[in-house]
C-alpha cells in the first residue's frame, strides 16, 4: 500500500525532471517500459515452485508481483497520460485521441471473453498461462509501436541547465516539494482532485458490488440469468460505446457540460429511486445498469480536464516544458485511496446490517435489515457524490 501511494508522484517527478532519455522523453518511457511491464503482467501467473499451504515463498511471490506490476503500470501509464496531454493542445485532437482510446479499450475488453473460452473458465491453467503470454506479447508490441512512432509538441524533451533553473533546482527533495506545492495550490487542480476522488470511489463501488447488490435486491424469478449476464456485461462494453456515440456532443458542448450533466443525472436518478423504493425491480435493474455505465463513461473523459490543467500550469509558471507526469501523478496520489476505501467502507456498513451472517451462517437469517442496507447503498453513493457539484461548477473556467 505504501509503494502504491508513493510511486505515482515519484515517477511523475522523475519523468518530468530526469536527464535520462528513457525517463525524460515520453516515447522512450513507453518504449523501454513496455517489455518490463509485459513481464510484470506475467509474473503472478507463473509460480516459482510448487507451493504448499502456508508457504512463505508464495507470500513473497505475491508481494514482488504486486509491487512490480503496480510500479511498471504507473511508470508506463504516466508516460501515456503525459503523451496524451503533450500530443496536441487542440481540443479536437484530444477528443480524437479519446475516441481512439475507447475503440482500443472496447477491442481489448474482448480478451476476457476469449480467455474464458480458451481456458475453460480458468479450469485449464496451462491454457490460461499460454493466453496470458499471448496478451502480454500483443500489448508489448502495441506499446512499443506507440513509443517508436508517436509524436508530441516536445519531441526533444531533454532537461537542459536552464530547465533545471526553472524547476527550482536539480533532482532533490526541495525541488519535489516546490513543484508539488505549485501544482497543489492551483484552485482548479484542488477542485478537480476532490471531485475525482468521489468519482473513483463511486466507480470502485460499482465494480466491486454491482453483482452482489443485483443478486440480493432483485429476485431470481424476476430477472433470468441471461438478463443478469447482459446487465453485468453492459458495464464492460456500453461505457466505451456511449463515449463514442457522444463524440459529436463533446465537440459541440465541451466535456465540462457533459460530465456535469452526468452528475446531475446520477443525483436525480438516485433521489427518484430512493423515493420509489427497491420493490420496483425492473426499474432498479435499469437504474443500476445505466448508473454504472454513465459513471464509467464520464470517468473516461477525465484526462481532458487534467490536460487542460497541465496547459494552465505551463502558462502560469512560464515553464519551458510542461509537468504533465507530475500533474497526473499527484492526481493519482489523492484518488487512488478511494479504490481501497470504497470496498472497506461499504462492507463495514453492510456488516452492521447482517451481511456477514448472510454469507457465513448456514441457516437462513432474516434479510430484511440487510436488504434495506443493500437498497440504500446504490442511491446513497451517487447522492453523496452530488455534493461535489458546486466544486465542479467552480472548475468551469478550465473546461472547453
Amino acid at each position: 500500500m505504501i509503494w502504491n501511494a508513493i510511486n505515482d508522484p515519484l515517477f511523475g517527478y522523475i519523468q518530468d525532471n530526469s536527464r535520462l532519455k528513457c525517463c525524460a522523453r515520453r516515447q522512450f518511457s513507453i518504449l523501454y517500459g513496455a517489455p518490463l511491464y509485459g513481464l510484470a503482467f506475467l509474473l503472478p501467473w507463473f509460480p516459482w515452485r510448487h507451493y504448499q499451504e502456508g508457504d512463505w515463498l508464495c507470500g513473497l511471490h505475491l508481494v514482488v508481483a504486486l509491487c512490480a506490476f503496480d510500479g511498471l503500470l504507473t511508470f508506463v501509464l504516466l508516460a501515456q497520460c503525459a503523451l496524451f496531454a503533450e500530443s496536441s493542445a487542440r481540443h479536437d485532437s484530444r477528443l480524437r485521441l479519446i475516441k481512439y482510446n475507447q475503440v482500443a479499450t472496447l477491442v481489448g475488453s474482448t480478451s476476457v471473453l476469449f480467455c474464458g473460452l480458451i481456458s475453460g473458465n480458468m479450469e485449464n491453467f496451462a491454457y490460461f498461462q499460454a493466453f496470458a503470454v499471448l496478451v502480454a506479447a500483443l500489448a508489448t508490441a502495441c506499446m512499443c509501436c506507440t513509443g517508436k512512432y508517436s509524436t508530441s509538441q516536445y519531441e526533444q524533451r531533454e532537461i537542459h541547465p536552464e530547465d533545471l533553473e526553472n524547476s527550482d533546482g536539480g533532482f532533490s527533495l526541495a525541488s519535489v516539494v516546490s513543484l508539488t506545492k505549485q501544482i497543489m495550490t492551483e484552485k482548479n487542480f484542488v477542485c478537480f482532485v476532490t471531485m475525482n476522488f468521489f468519482q473513483v470511489f463511486h466507480l470502485a463501488f460499482y465494480n466491486n458490488f454491482m453483482m452482489i447488490f443485483a443478486d440480493n435486491l432483485i429476485p431470481k424469478d424476476v430477472l433470468s440469468s441471461s438478463v443478469r449476464s447482459i446487465m453485468y456485461g453492459a458495464g464492460f462494453i456500453c461505457p466505451q460505446c456511449l463515449v463514442l456515440l457522444s463524440h459529436a456532443s463533446l465537440k459541440k458542448f465541451g466535456y465540462y457540460r457533459i460530465i456535469l450533466f452526468s452528475f446531475y443525472y446520477e443525483g436525480v436518478a438516485a433521489a427518484v429511486m430512493c423515493l420509489l423504493g427497491q420493490e420496483h425491480y425492473y426499474l432498479l435493474a435499469f437504474y443500476v445498469t445505466t448508473n454504472m455505465v454513465i459513471v464509467q463513461a464520464s470517468f473516461s473523459l477525465f484526462n481532458l480536464p487534467l490536460a487542460d490543467i497541465v496547459d494552465a500550469d505551463l502558462i502560469k509558471h512560464k515553464r519551458r516544458l510542461p509537468l504533465s507526469s507530475m500533474v497526473f501523478g499527484t492526481n493519482a496520489l489523492f484518488t487512488k485511496p478511494a479504490q481501497s476505501l470504497a470496498p472497506m467502507v461499504v462492507v463495514t456498513i453492510l456488516n452492521q446490517y447482517g451481511y456477514y451472517n448472510l454469507n457465513n451462517v448456514p441457516s437462513h437469517p432474516d434479510i430484511r435489515c440487510t436488504g434495506n442496507a443493500f437498497g440504500y447503498r446504490p442511491v446513497a453513493t451517487p447522492n453523496g457524490k452530488s455534493l461535489s457539484l458546486p466544486i465542479n461548477i467552480g472548475y468551469g473556467p478550465v473546461a472547453c
